[in-house]
């Protein structure tokens, strides 16, 4: 539990000095920004994984909340490797 509760709380720190999240985020802007995110899709998969696997077997929840907290505390980590960086992040706006 305190390693869920130490992503929380990293999330919650780095949320702080970030802007309002008003767009859905692309991936990109920059290499270690695309790794966050490639980090983030290997997480979800995981996630998804165990959650399947909880409904054949014996898993303990808390691996798959710490999954979740995981894959969003390395999107933020991205918003906020970009913003540090001064790089604009790429918004999907749709086109309606």
């Amino acid at each position: 539990m305190k390693d869920i509760e130490l992503l929380e709380t990293e999330m919650d720190k780095m949320n702080e000095q970030l802007p309002e999240l008003r767009h859905f985020i692309l991936p990109g802007g920059s290499n270690a920004i695309s790794y966050c995110h490639i980090a983030r899709c290997v997480c979800r998969r995981a996630e998804r994984i165990t959650v399947q696997l909880s409904e054949e077997s014996i898993v303990d929840e808390k691996v798959t909340i710490y999954l979740n907290r995981l894959s969003d505390y390395l999107f933020v980590l991205a918003r906020r490797i970009g913003n540090d960086s001064k790089i604009p992040e790429n918004q999907w706006i749709p086109r309606v």
